[in-house]
């Protein structure tokens, strides 16, 4: 089974485009499995602000108190996800929305409670589900929430339960959905990159600004074990004639596309 992992941030979830979608069906034609998994980052904020709860981060991640978890599942799996799945069927898509902490989709462990409160990182993937769901022809939609060990609910970085799930499922691709239309380095958009390429192009400022953190993201992915990485984009064709359009990533040269 040739599955392709798609991560949508929280921002790009409002610019995805109808091109978008006709990429998401020529894969599928293509015989292809697409699992997205999303965030919702800016939607989470609109609601802490909205009930007075003031949003803090540690080293990327959102510290996350008791209130704030059950804020970010209100609007994860409350919001974000029923609009995604609802915007997919309207596309003609098989959406099924999965909430990371139902039946044990995913389990995780807590990274450090006492500085960030209820953030975990992935132990364990349900893949047998997941893959149930692929073979009967629907499209998993998954927030990344967990559930520890004790029961409580964790708020995973999405990009790296993205990494997490690919990794479980043994997929084929693992794409990051950004607003752009891959890493561009003086004035174009690269096809590949290696992760040196990209750590020396950050160093000399070629790669600055929102596209750090996309960037960081994919190269977590692929020392997680993913082999085929990609920045991809929401707002354009991605996958067009059995060819993918983006950046690949690799850990040393070598073809991906």
């Amino acid at each position: 089974m040739d599955i392709v992992v798609l991560k949508c941030g929280g921002s790009v979830l409002e610019e995805l485009k109808d091109d978008f979608f006709g990429s998401l069906r020529e894969l599928i034609e293509n015989g292809h499995y697409p699992v997205i998994v999303h965030g919702g980052g800016p939607a989470i904020n609109r609601m802490l602000d909205f009930f007075e709860v003031e949003a803090s981060f540690r080293d990327g991640l959102r510290v996350t108190c008791e209130k704030t978890m059950e804020i970010v599942e209100l609007v994860l799996a409350g919001e974000v996800n029923r609009k995604l799945c609802a915007l997919l069927a309207k596309h003609g898509f098989k959406p099924i929305g999965l909430n990371g902490s139902d039946g044990a989709c995913l389990e995780g462990d807590f990274i450090d409670q006492s500085a960030l409160g209820y953030v975990g990182e992935i132990s364990s993937v349900n893949a047998g589900l997941i893959k149930m769901l692929l073979e009967n022809g629907y499209i998993p939609v998954i927030t990344p929430i967990a559930t520890a060990k004790d029961g409580s609910k964790l708020n995973v970085n999405g990009d790296y339960a993205a990494a997490s799930i690919a990794k479980a499922l043994n997929a084929d691709r693992c794409a990051f959905v950004t607003n752009v239309d891959g890493i561009m380095v003086n004035g174009k958009i690269k096809a590949e990159m290696t992760d040196q390429e990209i750590e020396a192009s950050i160093g000399d400022g070629n790669i600055y600004g929102g596209m750090i953190p996309k960037v960081k993201s994919a190269l977590a992915a692929m020392h997680a074990g993913i082999q085929k990485v990609m920045i991809i984009s929401g707002k354009k064709q991605f996958y067009k004639n059995n060819s993918w359009q983006g950046t690949a990533i690799a850990a040393k040269e070598r073809v991906l596309k």
